[in-house]
């Protein structure tokens, strides 16, 4: 993630962010390309450089988000997903993972994901997508507070992910040492 500064995105209720593959009891879950999805407004993409060797991410660990969150409204969620940038820039699923925080002002948020094994290949990326939403796989946040079941109002929420070198925001990957 970059040093300094924030990254802001608008999370709507009412057109939220869509679920796109990852573990589900429908018939397109698991891996899929992500690239379209990472063009959304709400979607907020961080990409290493090409690899020089393979990475291997094991599960004796599970990955985990920590970012310096801020929102505009009282309730939030995280999303955060990690995928595999292939040379021909598919960006496929690896593992994901939301939390649902009480954003009253800036805080820090820790997200698990899904444990997972996978090995980047040499040439491919490693990229984050943080957003607020990957709905229906969960129910959309309201930014109200009520449950979302009962929710009658809904409300654009306006966050920030800080990349203050005081207060980073990062993901750790359990990485597998040969």
């Amino acid at each position: 993630m970059p040093d300094g500064g924030v990254t802001r995105y608008v999370y709507d209720p009412d057109d939220p962010t869509p679920a796109v593959g990852g573990p589900s009891l429908m018939p397109r879950s698991g891996p899929v390309d992500n690239a379209a999805h990472e063009r959304r407004p709400d979607v907020t993409v961080f990409r290493s450089e090409p690899l020089t060797s393979p990475v291997t991410v094991t599960v004796a660990g599970v990955p985990v988000a920590h970012l310096r969150f801020r929102s505009s409204r009282p309730s939030a969620d995280v999303f955060v997903r990690i995928c595999d940038v292939h040379p021909d820039g598919r960006s496929m699923t690896v593992c994901d993972g939301i939390r649902r925080v009480a954003a009253d002002g800036a805080g820090d948020v820790e997200v698990p994901l899904w444990p997972t094994f996978h090995r980047f290949a040499a040439g491919h990326r490693i990229s984050v997508q943080v957003s607020s939403g990957a709905h229906p796989r969960y129910a959309r946040n309201p930014g109200t507070c009520e449950p979302a079941a009962v929710a009658a109002v809904t409300h654009r929420a306006e966050q920030e992910i800080s990349h203050d070198p005081g207060h980073p925001s990062r993901v750790t990957l359990p990485v597998w040492q040969a």
